[in-house]
């Protein structure tokens, strides 16, 4: 069940914003819930970087900003693993240049990848200047849940645990994911 199929002011709220997905390593395969997402919402963009493999912050963060500069609407990032990490540093970025972090408007962060593995951590300590929620899962091998909760705290976003779903991708068997997709609702509901 998609949230179109849930409630009608649904599709309308979605329309009101560009919706870009910031995959992680490997760029979600065809099970995952944000590939599963942009097949039931055709208007999900992703974000595509030139190596799904090596996670080099400054150009992850650097390309999602020539996407975000292709079209100034108010966007919501939907974010997973190292995307999560990509989107702060952004946020970060946009706001050094100009102030604000326009366009930006929201951000689901979901199990985002620890950035003390990454070595990154100094560059992602950074409170965002929009509605933004992690979520979590109790036994994710990329970050505890435990971490995933003081990085929301750091970042200024509410955190939400899933329970015990790995790193909260295809392995996960979440299918289309309603509940994130829930969240996600919840999320835009916060943006004024």
């Amino acid at each position: 069940m998609s949230l179109s199929s849930q409630t009608s002011s649904a599709p309308a709220r979605l329309a009101d914003f560009r919706i870009l997905v910031a995959p992680g390593l490997s760029d979600s395969g065809a099970e995952h819930w944000q590939s599963r997402w942009q097949r039931l919402y055709p208007g999900f963009e992703r974000v595509q970087q030139d190596d799904w493999e090596s996670p080099d912050l400054p150009r992850w963060s650097q390309r999602l900003g020539e996407v975000l500069a292709q079209d100034g609407r108010p966007t919501v990032i939907v974010a997973h693993s190292f995307g999560c990490l990509a989107t702060v540093h952004r946020a970060a970025a946009l706001q050094a240049e100009g102030g604000s972090a326009h366009p930006i408007v929201a951000a689901l962060l979901v199990a985002p990848a620890d950035p003390v593995k990454f070595g990154v951590s100094a560059a992602v300590r950074h409170k965002l200047p929009f509605a933004a929620r992690v979520i979590g899962s109790d036994n994710d091998p990329w970050m505890s849940a435990e971490r995933a909760r003081h990085w929301a705290e750091a970042w200024g976003a509410d955190f939400r645990s899933v329970g015990a779903h790995g790193h909260i991708n295809a392995e996960s068997g979440l299918g289309d994911w309603t509940q994130g997709q829930q969240w996600l609702l919840e999320l835009l509901e916060q943006i004024i």
